[in-house]
């Protein structure tokens, strides 16, 4: 296990294919005491199919999703990195700030990443008009190749989902919610662009900007809007990425910039953004310890997963079951993402729907073997 949440535990996993082919993924598996609650596993489904619909650099991929023994498994690119979140605590302990053109090349990728969300099409090519409506740093992942990513679409609207958000129920994190939103009123793009810019303004001001332990209190001060910029508390912030911020983090959302994209241009024009290669120094600077761990899980799991290609008979036509340290065994995936396959492990359904180019040749997930890490790093 590599991350948990209030939904789900992620997993670092191996995909395994014929002729050899391995790929590291990572696995969100629902919580046990939530896998037999239909609603947490509409989320789970609709999170999947919506991400599939956004390709973007900087957004994770959503590679499959899969039914096995009663539970759902969401299979995702692994991104060899850290949360967003941790760095910036990392950085409080130390009383240090993001520097202002790092800041400026991963908040960047991420309006670039929600633009493309917010602007992902259907098959037919109508508008998915997707919300992510949980931005936030534990949402960003920080890649070691200096690249941003936005994660974690459970909580989106769009158009056409198979489950809605309960009427009246908060979902997100609420320091990061627009005051729209937490009047439970429409919600639209604009929402994400106001979260990307409390994301912004803690990366530069070093801590956050709700700080109040009291949700109502919270709230209260999000209706009035941020008060402080960012140079107030660092004098080395340039007055016009004050600017940026503060208009992004207006209460009216006609105030602010309308797509995510604007306010990326904005910004880039404003801070030139840091080289991919330069984040990368600055994220193995503030985290490397973290990094190198990381890195040894990973091998770990990579040397299970060949102790387990090796233990198999050749033309066996199956598949042993994972040692007991791990998730459920290796699962066959059917193809064409409908009719089940079935192994030793068991039965498993892919959720999401096959590649238009029928014809083509596909790497889609024959086979997956879920190797539990032996790190856990809890999201907080």
């Amino acid at each position: 296990q590599i991350a948990a949440g209030g939904m789900a535990a992620v997993h670092l996993g191996r995909l395994l294919g014929q002729a050899g082919f391995a790929r590291t993924v990572a696995i969100k598996r629902l919580h046990p005491y939530l896998a037999e609650d239909p609603e947490f596993v509409s989320m789970l489904l609709d999170e999947a199919r919506l991400a599939a619909r956004i390709r973007h650099p900087n957004v994770v991929s959503t590679l499959d999703v899969v039914a096995l023994d009663g539970e759902m498994l969401v299979v995702m690119e692994y991104v060899h990195g850290e949360s967003l979140g941790k760095l910036l605590g990392r950085l409080r302990k130390q009383g240090a700030v993001v520097p202002v053109a790092i800041a400026s090349s991963i908040m960047s990728g991420v309006l670039y990443g929600l633009h493309a969300a917010h602007e992902a099409k259907d098959e037919s090519g109508h508008a998915l008009d997707i919300i992510h409506r949980d931005v936030s740093p534990q949402n960003v992942i920080v890649g070691a190749d200096g690249v941003a990513r936005v994660v974690d679409f459970g909580v989106a609207k769009a158009a056409g989902r198979l489950q809605e958000t309960r009427e009246g129920q908060l979902k997100g994190k609420i320091r990061y919610m627009a005051p729209e939103q937490l009047k439970r009123g429409d919600v639209d793009r604009t929402a994400d662009v106001y979260a990307a810019s409390v994301v912004l303004w803690e990366c530069l001001a070093g801590r956050r900007l709700f700080d109040d332990e009291n949700e109502w209190k919270i709230a209260d001060a999000i209706a009035h809007g941020a008060s402080a910029a960012p140079s107030e508390l660092v004098p080395a912030v340039p007055a016009a990425l004050d600017a940026i911020v503060m208009k992004g983090l207006s209460p009216d959302r006609s105030h602010r910039f309308q797509t995510a994209f604007e306010m990326a241009a904005a910004l880039e024009d404003a801070v030139p953004p840091a080289t991919a290669r330069q984040v990368a120094a600055w994220i193995e600077a503030v985290a490397g310890d973290g990094l190198l761990a990381r890195a040894a899980t990973l091998a770990a799991v990579e040397e299970q997963s060949r102790e387990l290609v090796d233990a198999t008979p050749a033309n066996s036509g199956s598949w042993p079951r994972a040692s007991a340290a791990s998730l459920p065994g290796p699962t066959s995936i059917s193809g064409d993402g409908s009719e089940p396959s079935r192994t030793a492990a068991g039965t498993a359904k892919s959720y999401l729907p096959a590649s238009p180019a029928a014809s083509a040749p596909r790497w889609s997930l024959p086979l997956i073997t879920a190797l539990v890490a032996l790190a856990v790093v809890v999201i907080g």
